[in-house]
């Protein structure tokens, strides 16, 4: 096989471990799992997933944290032509249980420490006919390397296309319920593909001989499973941390001599106050790469003094794979500048516009609407949801992307709000409506609605603002704990304000801004 013939996932390993077969591509808790293992391996887990009925756009998922195992099952159902669906370990089982049963898993893989959740919602399982603990047995449950092992290390060699699916996510849903983005070969990997020349990539992009990447982030969400594709796709190694732990992080960047590392805002901000961060040698570290909450410019200077690196702000969604725009380390200045404002300008062969919400016409520079995105990165839509992803992609393949912004006269893009009204805490992504409809259910409650505030660890925090019902009493802390009954804990309201009514316009919808204006005054866009 050559480098021009990769079109899936299990392409890319194939080649790797033809190519470089004793490189080691992730080490995880000293285990050192080198390329021709990550290759038979995953061919042993195809021929048991191929036991078990499993085939070409089948999904299987996954809920436990960071694990080479967790790639190595994916490289395994790729090369059936089948789609890995990590599931967010931190949902309540309610929200775990709906979304197995969305995808229709046949088979779940679950981490060490989550069979008790697992036991809650097993009879609420729809689809699912095998549950295996990924790493070990779990109770009841048999582990996946015994299981996996009695199977030959053949390669299934099913046929496989760019535009099959690949791999899908789930993302917070603005109605409640959180919906499938699938994404590709094509998608996943057209920012790396055989057409993309050596002299489009960014010095951070290139390859670096023996660079060694810190895996940190987690792998339901496309920080973390993007991270581990593209060290397979460049034949690097990786780190593999199971959750974000400074501690664990700082000794692994001085004992592997980490090169590369992503992390959201708030993980450098606790990894810059931990005791130890003044002693240790980051002279190997060449660069951080963060996204998903702008950086405060306080922040950027105390780390760009303290880790000495290069940065790479990212902008993207689950829906276009992962990143289509950056920040580049020439454009981060420690005085400051109208460009660290911005989160940067496009990848090659992304294209980005900015839209009127109403017209849908093309606004000229420093005119903020929508920000939409054409490109191969774009997701193929959403699993089975044929009116959301009309809503999301439109015809001549721009995806909005609910967030508000301006392109200036460099084609460097600022974002200013957002349309949808989803919150970003810590990374992660929370909508109102899934949050209201959890406080909702308490009986006490008369009307609801959730903003986003200001926050200065965690980027923004939810807030409640709660209407009682006449006659009835709840404190802040009812709400909170009741609400976690129902959905993830970070999810949850760290706040709740109690009040008369809530502001509504002549047709009954709720005035968020009016609500989250008090937070926000005096900074000069409406995301933090």
């Amino acid at each position: 096989m050559t480098e021009d013939e990769i079109i899936s996932i299990g392409d890319v390993v194939r080649f790797q471990a033809q190519e470089q077969p004793e490189q080691v591509v992730f080490t995880f808790q000293g285990d050192e799992m080198t390329y021709a293992r990550l290759d038979a391996g995953s061919n042993q887990a195809a021929q048991a997933l191929a036991s078990k009925g499993v085939g070409k756009g089948d999904r299987i998922a996954y809920m436990g944290k960071n694990s080479h195992l967790y790639f190595e099952i994916m490289v395994g159902a790729a090369k059936l032509g089948a789609v890995m669906v990590p599931v967010n370990w931190r949902l309540a089982p309610p929200e775990v249980a709906y979304i197995l049963n969305d995808c229709q898993a046949k088979l779940l893989f679950i981490g060490p420490g989550f069979v008790d959740l697992v036991r809650k919602i097993e009879k609420d399982l729809d689809h699912v006919e095998l549950i295996l603990g990924s790493e070990q047995p779990e109770g009841e449950f048999a582990g996946y390397p015994a299981w996996r092992d009695g199977f030959d290390a053949v390669d299934p060699m099913v046929q496989c296309a760019e535009d099959d699916d690949a791999l899908q996510l789930y993302t917070s849903g603005t109605t409640g319920h959180p919906k499938g983005a699938i994404m590709t070969s094509g998608s996943i990997f057209s920012s790396r593909s055989s057409e993309t020349k050596e002299e489009d990539l960014m010095d951070w992009q290139k390859p670096i001989p023996g660079e060694i990447t810190l895996l940190a982030m987690p792998c339901f969400h496309i920080s973390g499973t993007g991270t581990g594709l593209t060290v397979m796709f460049a034949g690097g190694s990786a780190i593999v941390l199971p959750e974000y732990d400074p501690t664990q992080a700082l000794e692994l960047i001085e004992q592997y001599n980490i090169s590369k590392i992503f992390m959201v805002p708030a993980a450098i901000q606790i990894l810059l106050n931990h005791p130890r961060a003044s002693e240790v040698d980051f002279s190997d570290l060449k660069y951080i790469t963060y996204g998903a909450s702008p950086i405060p410019l306080e922040l950027m200077k105390r780390a760009m003094d303290v880790l000495g690196c290069g940065f790479v702000q990212m902008y993207g969604m689950t829906e276009t794979s992962g990143t289509i725009v950056t920040l580049n380390p020439e454009d981060h200045d420690p005085k400051g500048n109208e460009k660290m404002r911005s989160v940067g300008t496009p990848l090659p062969g992304v294209e980005i516009k900015i839209i009127d919400p109403e017209s849908k016409e093309t606004l000229p520079p420093r005119t903020i609407g929508e920000i939409a995105t054409r490109s191969a990165k774009n997701m193929k839509g959403y699993w089975n949801r044929p009116e959301a992803t009309a809503e999301t992609l439109d015809k001549e393949g721009w995806l909005h992307t609910g967030d508000a912004g301006y392109l200036d006269e460099d084609d460097y893009l600022y974002i200013q709000d957002r349309l949808k009204d989803m919150i970003i805490s810590g990374g992660e992504n929370v909508y109102p409506a899934e949050v209201e409809n959890a406080i909702y259910a308490n009986p006490k409650v008369a009307d609801v609605a959730v903003i986003g505030v200001p926050d200065e660890k965690w980027g923004e925090a939810v807030k409640a603002c709660v209407v009682v019902k006449e006659g009835q009493e709840v404190t802040e802390a009812d709400v909170i704990a009741d609400a976690r009954e129902r959905i993830a804990g970070y999810k949850c309201p760290k706040s709740v304000d109690f009040i008369e009514a809530l502001p509504r316009n002549p047709s009954g919808k709720i005035l968020r801004k009016d609500l989250r204006a008090p937070y926000w005054e005096g900074k000069d866009r409406a995301v933090n």
